[in-house]
């Protein structure tokens, strides 16, 4: 039986991360994760990305100098990310010397299942940054010391609350100028919409939409589907829903449940990336890449590794990672706050 030093080496570790291929998470499609070697990073603030022309010349004149735009720009640094879990002394005792096969299996298992857990804590974290970012423009963080206050740049004419309840509702109003009031800042034009089910729902029951999907006597009900097509024909953006939901743990040892993306959001989002979700170097990165035998390009976005307490005896696991998520495309967007 390998020895507790043995099973959670560094290069025990590094190898089982690089194999394994946690859950995707839905918003990562849009803020891609990509490593750095920055602890601060230079966070472009409402970026247009709209082509710029070259003029024409005549033969034998001189060309045109171009000037960089004065593009805004706040120094973020990289938060921070971290969470690990003990083997107790019992615990070592059973995985130094099990009883038999089936309790030896089990002790490994419960390490690996230990390293996916804190893995998978580390980029649930960064997840919820994402979501925070495209459902508020902005970031507020204030956890176990750190504190950091992002303001992504979204215009203050892109951020409007809409009231869809009621016979008085507006919905196909409202998208129409969101979409209009996009085109004429940016010249972008907005394909998506993300949002929640309870927002879609509220689009599905509606009695103005039905009736013009339908016909005025018509009860049916209107599927996601049948909006979307209903909505292209318009020229307004698909609309999908996001609902997933992660746990903090507090200070007393319950956990209290959040949703990624806030319920009440309606956002309308660009073709393509809307920005990053960077990585960068964490101290204990530095410390492996001193070891003559990591590549570093086998050390991943989150970086997990073993270490022991004396008094009492206890073998520790942890996972760490700095991250940031940048929006340079945060003027583009449209953030509905729905009532």
């Amino acid at each position: 039986m390998p020895s507790v030093e043995e099973l959670l080496s560094y290069k025990e570790l590094i190898d089982y991360t690089k194999t394994r291929t946690p859950q995707k998470k839905v918003l990562e499609e849009l803020f891609p994760a990509r490593k750095t070697e920055a602890l601060e990073i230079r966070m472009i603030k409402g970026a247009n990305n709209l082509p710029v022309s070259a003029s024409i010349h005549a033969f034998d004149t001189e060309a045109e100098i171009d000037q960089r735009e004065g593009t805004g720009y706040d120094i973020a640094e990289l938060a921070l990310i971290k969470r690990k879990r003990k083997l107790s002394e019992k615990e070592i005792i059973r995985l130094e010397q099990p009883r038999n096969d089936a309790e030896e299996h089990e002790a490994v298992q419960k390490i690996y299942n230990d390293v996916d857990v804190l893995q998978d804590s580390v980029l649930t974290r960064a997840e919820a940054l994402r979501g925070e970012a495209l459902s508020t423009g902005k970031l507020s963080i204030n956890e176990n010391g750190y504190k950091a206050e992002i303001d992504y740049g979204v215009p203050s004419t892109h951020k409007q609350a809409f009231t869809w309840s009621g016979d008085a509702s507006t919905i196909l109003d409202d998208m129409d100028g969101a979409v209009d009031r996009i085109v004429s800042d940016t010249g972008f034009t907005p394909t998506r919409v993300l949002t929640s089910k309870r927002i879609l729902n509220i689009m599905l029951k509606d009695e103005k939409i039905r009736k013009a999907v339908f016909g005025v006597n018509s009860d049916r009900l209107l599927s996601r589907q049948e909006l979307n097509t209903f909505l292209q024909t318009l020229s307004l953006p698909q609309v999908a829903s996001y609902d997933a939901k992660y746990r903090i743990l507090t200070a007393k040892g319950t956990y209290t449940t959040k949703r990624y993306f806030a319920e009440n959001a309606f956002v309308f989002l660009p073709e393509g990336n809307l920005g990053e979700t960077l990585f960068g170097l964490t101290a204990e990165e530095l410390e492996l890449r001193k070891k003559p035998d990591v590549e570093l390009t086998e050390i991943g976005n989150v970086v997990i590794e073993q270490y022991a307490t004396n008094d009492p005896v206890a073998k520790w696991i942890k996972a760490v990672a700095t991250a940031l998520v940048t929006f340079p495309c945060a003027d583009q967007v449209f953030i509905a706050a729905i009532k």
